[in-house]
C-alpha cells in the first residue's frame, strides 16, 4: 500500500517544514500552504472516474427499523405473536416472539419498490433509491455500532469517513472545509465520528449547530468586529511568523500546523462563508419544499437545505444527524411516527431540489442508522438494538435508482442474501468518489492504515 498523499503528489508535511527550517519563515509557509489548498482545491488525481463529487450522510441516530421502513416482511405480518422459528442474536434483551410491522407497505413508483406508511414522502422518490437491504455491521450496542459506521472501527479511534475523504480529495472550494458535520452527534463517542484521529488535523469537520439541531447555523469565530481584514491579515502574519519560528525549533509540530492551517482557513472562510450558510437567500418555495414552514419539519428541513447550500458551494462530505431519537425500546408507534414526521419531508424536498438543480447526478446520498432493529418484540411494544441484518438506502451520485440490493430472512432479522458489510458500504462509497479503498492509506505508528482495515468489497452491482 502507498501513502496516498505521496501518489498523488501533494505538498507535504515534510516539504512545509523543510521550508520553515531552511529559514524561508513564515511567508514561505505561507505561499506553501496556499500552493497544498489549490493542489486540494479539485485537482487532486483519483484513482478512477468519478461517479459522484460529493456526499450527503442523512445520520438516522438511534437505528431505525427495516421492517417498519423499508424491508417488507409478509411472513412476520403473519406470524405476529409466534416464536422465532431460529436463535436470536446473543445478547438481546427481549423475548423470542414476533411482532408485525404496525404500518402499512406499498409499492412506489415505476420500480415497485416498497416502502412503509412512515415515509410517503420518500416513496414518491421510490425510483431514485438505491435499497441496501441487506447491511449488518459489528456492535450491539449504540457505542460500538456508531463508531463502526462513521470510522470503520467498532473499538479503536479511526479517522471519520469524511476525514478520509478530505484527505483523499481534499476541497473543492478553498474557503470552504472539505468536511462539515451539521448538528454532529454528542452521544456515543461524540467527535471521534467526525474527527480525523492521526490524520492531519485539516480533515476533520467543521461543525454547524449541537447534537439534532442547526442553531443559528453560523460557524463560531469567522466574524471578527474589532480589526478590518487588512488589519487582520498583519495580524495573522504576525502569529504565523511566532508559529513558524517555534516549529523551526521543534522540527515538527501536528497540533501546532494543524492550528496554522485552521487561521488561514478561517480567515478565507470569512469572505464566503457567511453568504453560503445564509439561509434567508432562500424563497418561500424552497422553504416550503423542505418544510421550514411547519414546526414538525422546520428543524431538520434547514438542516436538509443547508446540506444543499454546501453542495452546491463544493463542500465534499456533509453529514447531518437526527440525535438519538430512534431508539424505541418501547414506544415504537409513537417513536417512529414521531421521526419519521420529522425527517420525511425535509428528505423528500432534498432529493428533489438537487434533481431539479441537476446535482443529484454528482451528489450521493446516503441513508441510515448504526443498526436497525429486531423483528421479535422488547417488553410489551418495542424491538431491541439489530447489527445483524438492517437497511440504507442511497441516491444519486452513479447507483442506480428503483432497485432493492439484498435480502434479509422472512422475518428481517439475520442479512442473508448478497450480504453488505460496513465496510463494503465505506469502500463502495469511496469508489463512487473515484477512490480505491485499498489504496487510500496514510502511515501512521509504523503501519499503513486505512478506512477499510484489511476489508471491505465493492458493491458493484447497485452502480447505474
Amino acid at each position: 500500500m502507498t501513502n496516498h498523499s505521496d501518489q498523488c503528489g501533494c505538498v507535504s508535511r515534510r516539504s512545509m517544514l523543510k521550508a520553515t527550517t531552511c529559514g524561508f519563515g513564515s511567508l514561505a509557509f505561507l505561499d506553501l500552504l496556499s500552493r497544498q489548498s489549490r493542489a486540494e482545491s479539485g485537482a487532486l488525481q483519483t484513482h478512477h472516474a468519478p461517479r459522484a463529487k460529493r456526499v450527503i450522510f442523512l445520520f438516522m441516530h438511534g437505528g431505525p427499523s427495516q421492517v417498519d421502513t423499508f424491508d417488507y416482511k409478509p411472513q412476520l405480518q403473519k406470524d405476529d405473536g409466534k416464536s422465532l422459528p431460529f436463535e436470536a442474536a446473543r445478547n438481546i434483551d427481549a423475548v423470542p416472539n414476533l411482532m408485525k410491522s404496525p404500518w402499512k407497505f406499498d409499492r412506489h413508483g415505476e420500480s415497485g419498490l416498497w416502502v412503509s406508511e412512515l415515509f410517503p414522502e420518500v416513496a414518491k422518490h421510490a425510483d431514485k433509491l438505491c435499497v441496501l437491504r441487506s447491511m449488518h455491521s459489528k456492535g450491539q450496542s449504540h457505542g460500538q455500532a456508531v463508531s463502526m459506521l462513521h470510522t470503520g472501527s467498532d473499538s479503536m479511534i479511526r479517522p471519520s469517513v469524511g476525514a478520509w475523504v478530505s484527505y483523499g480529495l481534499g476541497s473543492e472550494n478553498e474557503n470552504l472545509p472539505a468536511f462539515m458535520a451539521i448538528s454532529p452527534p454528542t452521544a456515543h463517542g461524540g467527535p471521534r465520528n467526525y474527527g480525523s484521529a492521526f490524520l492531519p488535523a485539516r480533515h476533520q469537520a467543521t461543525t454547524l449547530g449541537r447534537a439534532g439541531s442547526l442553531g443559528s447555523g453560523r460557524i463560531e469565530n469567522t466574524t471578527n468586529k474589532a480589526l478590518t481584514p487588512e488589519q487582520q491579515r498583519r495580524q495573522l502574519d504576525l502569529i504565523q511568523q511566532l508559529n513558524s519560528n517555534h516549529l523551526s525549533s521543534v522540527g515538527r509540530g501536528p497540533d501546532l500546523e494543524g492550528a496554522m492551517e485552521a487561521f488561514e482557513l478561517a480567515y478565507r472562510m470569512q469572505t464566503i462563508a457567511p453568504g453560503v450558510l445564509d439561509l434567508d437567500q432562500e424563497t418561500d418555495t424552497t422553504n416550503q419544499l423542505y418544510g421550514i414552514d411547519e414546526k414538525v419539519t422546520q428543524n431538520f428541513g434547514r438542516q436538509c437545505l443547508m446540506a444543499r447550500r454546501l453542495v452546491e458551494a463544493g463542500v465534499r462530505y456533509i453529514q447531518i444527524s437526527t440525535g438519538n431519537v430512534w431508539d424505541q425500546h418501547s414506544n415504537l408507534v409513537s417513536g417512529h411516527e414521531k421521526n419519521s414526521l420529522a425527517v420525511d419531508k425535509p428528505i423528500a424536498g432534498l432529493l428533489q431540489d438537487l434533481h431539479q438543480r441537476g446535482l443529484l447526478d454528482e451528489t450521493l446520498v446516503v441513508w441510515g442508522g448504526e443498526f436497525g432493529r429486531t423483528p421479535i418484540v422488547q417488553g410489551k411494544n418495542g424491538r431491541d438494538h439489530n447489527p445483524q441484518g438492517f437497511t440504507m438506502w442511497m441516491a444519486g451520485g452513479g447507483v442506480k435508482g428503483g432497485i432493492a440490493y439484498g435480502e434479509t430472512d422472512d422475518y428481517g432479522y439475520y442479512a442473508v442474501r448478497d450480504r453488505v458489510h460496513m465496510h463494503d458500504l465505506h469502500a463502495t462509497i469511496l469508489h463512487l468518489m473515484g477512490i480505491d479503498h485499498e489504496r487510500l492509506t496514510y502511515r501512521y505508528a509504523g503501519r499503513d492504515f486505512r478506512l477499510t482495515d484489511v476489508y471491505g468489497k465493492v458493491v458493484h452491482d447497485v452502480f447505474a
